[in-house]
């Protein structure tokens, strides 16, 4: 299923903010208690070098606590209001680089959350926090539409990922309609293989924003990967299974554009 269009006011789903927030605790709870351990058998063992050295051993388990906590509070207050504090963009980043790597290894393992559920979560808050901390429109040269290869029609022997121009626009697949949008809006579109392409990509047009179709995984991957630089992620469908001729909704990606280009665009 797709995120909701990024144009609507709709409330993000409660589900999705429990599982995230419940992870998100329970991943800080372990750091935490880890992060203490390692402070007191730090202060039982300075204490035979130095009589100083453990208590600035708990002054450092004290500071780190101190910045995790603020770390949570922020992402926590992010989710549940949908609404980005005015310096949280850095501490989302933190956030994203130092918790869902865990969160991906903790919920399967202890919860029993299927792994893809937890992305799904993480994709839509990000998309959420995403438009609500976007204030300014963005020009359509500074806007990068990335695609899968697997929306290619597999008999297709066009080699779109040299370049987007060789489609055909036959029809047989949604690139067709996808250049067709990306034309009409003048902005930058490119198809990836894989994330050493997709990097290569964004290097190559340095974009302000990255509106990328994928799947759950390679979403969570691309938003992890790129930031600080902002990606709106919208899940293709799979009809016929993972990887091969995957779907869009065109709509969905054209919502998104019209949310975030500038309106002369």
């Amino acid at each position: 299923m797709n995120p909701a269009p990024a144009n609507q006011n709709t409330a993000l789903p409660s589900s999705k903010k429990r599982i995230f927030i419940g992870l998100l605790g329970l991943t800080f709870a372990l750091i935490m208690l880890l992060t203490l351990l390692g402070g007191w058998v730090a202060t039982i063992g300075l204490k035979n070098i130095s009589p100083s050295l453990p208590l600035i051993a708990q002054i450092i388990t004290a500071l780190i606590f101190i910045f995790l906590s603020g770390i949570i509070f922020t992402l926590v207050f992010a989710v549940i209001f949908e609404k980005e504090l005015p310096f949280s963009q850095r501490v989302r980043g933190l956030g994203i680089k130092l918790f869902l790597p865990l969160m991906e290894i903790l919920g399967p393992r202890l919860l029993k959350i299927p792994k893809e559920s937890i992305r799904n979560s993480f994709i839509e808050i990000n998309n959420r926090l995403l438009v609500s901390s976007h204030r300014h429109r963005i020009k359509p040269d500074r806007l990068l539409l990335l695609l899968p290869h697997c929306l290619q029609q597999s008999e297709c022997q066009r080699r779109i990922t040299t370049s987007i121009d060789n489609c055909k626009e036959c029809g047989a697949c949604d690139i067709d309609d996808l250049v067709k949008l990306a034309r009409n809006y003048q902005i930058h579109i490119a198809v990836a293989t894989g994330g050493t392409l997709a990097r290569k990509i964004v290097r190559d047009h340095r974009p302000e924003l990255i509106v990328a179709v994928a799947c759950e995984r390679d979403l969570t991957s691309g938003i992890h990967d790129t930031f600080p630089l902002p990606v709106y992620g919208i899940l293709n469908q799979r009809p016929e299974g993972p990887c091969w001729n995957t779907r869009v909704d065109i709509e969905t990606v054209e919502k998104t554009l019209q949310v975030f280009l500038c309106r002369e665009a």
